[in-house]
């Protein structure tokens, strides 16, 4: 193996590798606060911006040159409003883009809440101030299942129980698990793509004392949660006293002990990743083992892993043009890869995927459905 030419996902096997042959053990059941963060800070650090410009230069959402793209960085090293803040879509590509590791998304997310100006931070202000409210206890009650005292806690997140696939919670996927969802167990890290930054360092340490408060370990069903104690946490000091997993790692988990149960499926799929999936490309192995397991084919195509593009929802309502044209791209891309089906890990995704995927007769799977199907659960939907 060449490790020069290995990429950050490559490395990050590389020492999940060297991390369990030292320590003599192959499992990694549950993250803790004792995690070795792999890639360090993830907030803006001016110290190791050289302005080479690259993390705008290949930005697919506008069309800056190095000279444009080094102008507009220092304008918000400055503190000065600039073009990237209104043109912006919040995908966080452009961290995987910087060669440094400066983490200029970071950059532009604080400069986007402190201008204001951004289409996207005045048109979903609304949404933030709900948030708010919610998170200091003037909200919406959040709901507990309660489930079997030896199972983990299954967290949504904020997500409402209709925006989960249904069945979902019946599934033997999740059988005797506590299930939690509300703004209270909000993952934080999303309000990048409505101005609102500062939310993990206002409010994360509440959210994770809330979670600990249930005694449980945790599986985060949505990216973001999980980034915001594996990610986030160790960049703002706040204290994760619970394990913590992946959906995806669940998932593996569950399929790898069960494979008597497993059809396997013989389709090829095509993955629309989420925009979080940037702070944590190691989970992506765990999909990998996933689609193994259960009988399916991720053909190369132009719009995946370092190359994904964002579902669009952050701009679905403030630059509709732009985002229809995305998501054209998007999904012709995967049935010229040969794919049977797209399949999404994020609820927001999902939904505004919806009509492109339908129009184009192209089948969307949320991956927990995918895994079902494998199972028996539920059938393949028609095309």
């Amino acid at each position: 193996m060449n490790l020069l030419l290995l990429d950050r996902a490559g490395w990050s096997l590389v020492l999940d590798l060297l991390d369990a042959l030292t320590t003599g053990c192959y499992e990694h059941i549950m993250r803790t606060k004792e995690t070795k963060y792999k890639w360090g800070h993830k907030m803006w650090d001016a110290s190791k911006c050289d302005l080479c410009g690259d993390c705008l230069v290949r930005c697919r959402y506008v069309d800056y040159d190095k000279e444009k793209a080094v102008a507009e960085i220092r304008l918000l090293m400055e503190g000065k409003d600039a073009d990237i803040l209104t043109k912006c879509i919040t995908c966080i590509a452009c961290n995987d883009y910087c060669p440094t590791g400066a983490d200029p998304s970071n950059l532009i997310f604080k400069m986007q809440e402190r201008i204001g100006t951004s289409p996207i931070v005045v048109a979903l202000a609304p949404f933030l101030d709900v948030i708010t409210k919610g998170l200091e206890g003037q909200g919406e009650p959040s709901h507990l299942i309660a489930g079997d005292p030896d199972k983990p806690v299954l967290s949504l997140d904020s997500f409402d129980f209709g925006e989960i696939p249904e069945g979902t919670l019946d599934s033997q996927l999740f059988k005797g698990m506590t299930v939690v969802r509300g703004i209270e167990y909000m993952s934080l890290v999303g309000c990048v793509h409505m101005g609102g930054e500062s939310f993990v360092e206002k409010y994360g340490q509440r959210v994770i004392d809330k979670l600990a408060s249930l005694g449980k370990d945790i599986v985060y069903f949505h990216n973001e949660g999980f980034t915001l104690v594996h990610v986030k946490a160790k960049e703002y000091g706040i204290t994760v006293p619970f394990g913590y997993m992946h959906l995806f790692e669940h998932l593996r988990n569950y399929l790898r002990d069960h494979q008597s149960s497993i059809s396997k499926l013989g389709k090829k799929v095509a993955y629309q990743a989420n925009c979080a999936t940037r702070y944590v490309p190691e989970q992506d192995a765990f999909l990998d083992e996933i689609f193994e397991l259960i009988g399916v084919k991720r053909p190369p195509r132009l719009y995946e892993r370092l190359n994904a593009v964002c579902c669009t929802a952050p701009i679905i309502n403030t630059n509709r043009e732009l985002a229809i044209g995305i998501q054209e791209k998007n999904v012709k891309d995967a049935i010229e890869c040969g794919a049977d089906a797209l399949i999404t890990s994020c609820p927001y995704c999902d939904r505004v995927l919806r009509r492109p995927t339908s129009q184009l007769s192209l089948p969307k799977i949320f991956i927990t459905d995918l895994c079902r199907i494998a199972l028996g659960e539920k059938p393949w939907p028609e095309g």
